[in-house]
């Protein structure tokens, strides 16, 4: 098929395959309209209709959405189409700033200060290159603490909260390096994470739940899918960073693994409005995943080398990525690789156990190796108790 963003493709293929749900994984086709064009086919899909799916696809409409109903997430922030007016806001936000590409980009929109400004001259040179490529952009307080992803299974009126997971975008050890899709991520055996208390999850949970009515109060008609929380505990409470209409990478290879209920079962309850909270179970235990990417990831990774994963004492838990099969073996893509997800009663457990499988992998590939463990999760607890302190 290969057109997956082409909702009339989808539709007639979905139809040709006798198809009687389907799950929609990536953004862009929920950008495209893809879930309209399946429901309109008579397809059930888990994965909301385009005008929804701006819940990602459209950073303005998001906090435009949580300003008008209320939901206290948002840092202070402003919309443009134009200069007029760009100089003066980040004067007024001196170095905590943002610039968001309104709109899709791959991960490659959004430029923070500090990490990919380092001035407002920059960020204005950034501002002007999308005007001049026609695009919208908001500006918006730089939120300062400890981020965490909180997802939600939707069925247009009831939700079903996930596990809180903390990803790590950082290509490097300690959190150095250029931003990536995401090195790995963990959640803990409590269903709770080591720097974030009772009060900011339910915080969280809060806000999808009033996001999901917002967005059945704007569009009358429910949401229908997974609502993904990127969130923020910070010293003045939870805030939302940004939200995903779809399930996370790696987050989902963190909580899915850990459900006891039946998926089909749970799907089938998105799509037919009777989800049930109390019947959709996780299990108590850690998990650590850990990603090995191409040497040189992400600027400019290595390409064709072959991987031999063969050393992997459990499959059931590695993830296949960015990877290549021909002739029997498998080859780097030049994205992340492939995931391996620990999985043990305690995060440290889990840890080495990911670890220990991650590093068994061979290439020219690299991991971080302090995702999970103890040392870097007691500079969580640090940061947003000094912080909140």
């Amino acid at each position: 098929m290969g057109k997956i963003n082409n909702p009339a493709a989808v539709a007639d293929f979905a139809n040709q395959h006798d198809t009687n749900l389907a799950i929609i994984g990536p953004e862009g086709p929920l950008e495209a309209g893809v879930a309209d064009a399946l429901w309109e086919a008579g397809i059930p899909c888990v994965g909301p209709r385009e005008a929804l799916a701006q819940i990602e696809t459209s950073k303005g409409f998001t906090r435009d959405l949580l300003t008008k109903y209320h939901i206290p997430a948002c840092p202070v922030y402003k919309r443009y189409t134009a200069m007029e007016g760009v100089r003066e806001f980040l004067i007024e936000l001196g170095d905590n700033y943002v610039v968001k590409y309104d709109g899709l980009m791959g991960g490659k929109g959004v430029k923070v200060a500090g990490d990919h400004l380092h001035s407002h001259d920059e960020a204005l040179d950034y501002c002007m290159e999308l005007v001049n490529r026609g695009g919208t952009f908001v500006i918006e307080e730089k939120l300062i603490g400890e981020e965490f992803s909180l997802m939600s299974f939707c069925d247009g009126e009831h939700l079903a909260h996930m596990p809180p997971v903390q990803d790590h975008k950082r290509a490097y050890e300690g959190d150095t390096g250029p931003n990536t899709g995401g090195m790995g991520s963990y959640s803990d055996a409590d269903h709770r994470l080591p720097f974030l208390t009772d009060d900011d999850i339910s915080q969280a949970q809060r806000f999808n739940e009033a996001t999901a009515q917002a967005l059945k109060e704007e569009f009358s008609e429910g949401y229908k899918g997974v609502l993904y929380g990127g969130f923020i505990a910070t010293a003045d409470g939870v805030k939302l960073i940004e939200y995903n209409a779809r399930l996370g990478d790696p987050e989902a290879m963190n909580v899915l693994p850990l459900l006891t209920s039946d998926f089909m079962e749970v799907c089938l309850g998105m799509v037919n409005g009777n989800l049930d909270a109390k019947d959709i179970l996780f299990a108590h235990q850690a998990t650590v995943c850990k990603y090995a990417v191409p040497e040189g990831y992400p600027d400019s990774p290595v390409k064709g080398e072959p991987i031999d994963v063969s050393a992997i004492t459990d499959m059931e838990q590695l993830y296949y990525a960015s990877v290549e099969a021909r002739d029997g073996l498998l080859y780097e893509a030049g994205s992340r690789t492939v995931a391996y997800v620990g999985i043990a009663q305690t995060l440290s457990e889990a840890e080495a156990k990911a670890e220990a499988e991650i590093t068994s992998v061979k290439g020219p590939l690299f991991h971080r190796t302090d995702i999970g463990t103890s040392a870097l999760v007691q500079k969580r607890i640090d940061h947003i108790t000094s912080i909140r302190d």
